[in-house]
């Protein structure tokens, strides 16, 4: 429940306080860690990074103005996949900053990279864990809306693309559209 709170906190004040961003820009998010974000080893659980994550990207959304166009056009993001690589623990009551950033998209999903920072002993940002996700988007009518449809709506990303490893990624998590069982590891 404090997620759902923590969320209201960004969205509805702390978001429209800060600058806008463009479409394509890095959002900078900042966060503590909360005793309620905490696992018996005291520090922060790891189902909790994945939940400040979307608090990050709803901040984000917000501060792009894409959530706006969004709710007037009845579309809602949905995270298809997600992925998370840990590198140091964040403890009770450190400060962090989520740096979110949109690295690409293919002809169905838009991909992010989020990665909780902190300053390290020289003063540059340290990455204590890094998260990579593979976002669908879908009508409240009904049915997707089509990365093409995206496109036209924000502009097109400039660069090269998805790396091919996230590529790679995003093609082997990714569950078969009918109701036939999923592949499994289990025999």
């Amino acid at each position: 429940m404090h997620m759902f709170f923590r969320t209201l906190l960004h969205v509805l004040f702390l978001s429209r306080r800060k600058p806008d961003l463009g479409h394509y820009d890095i959002a900078r998010t900042n966060f503590i860690t909360l005793p309620t974000d905490l696992d018996i080893n005291r520090h922060m659980n790891n189902g909790v990074y994945f939940s400040i994550m979307d608090v990050a990207r709803f901040d984000m959304l917000v501060r792009n103005g894409v959530w706006r166009a969004f709710r007037s056009k009845g579309w809602y993001p949905v995270v298809a996949s997600e992925t998370i690589t840990f590198r140091k623990s964040l403890s009770l009551w450190q400060r962090f900053t989520i740096e979110s950033k949109l690295v690409g998209y293919d002809d169905k999903a838009v991909y992010m990279e989020q990665r909780f920072v902190r300053p390290g002993p020289d003063g540059e940002p340290e990455v204590y864990a890094q998260g990579f996700i593979r976002a669908r988007f879908l009508r409240k009518s009904g049915g997707t809306v089509p990365v093409s449809e995206l496109i036209a709506e924000f502009g097109a990303l400039e660069g090269e693309g998805i790396p091919e490893w996230i590529e790679r990624w995003g093609a082997d998590v990714a569950l078969p559209a009918t109701r036939a069982a999923a592949p499994s590891v289990w025999h």
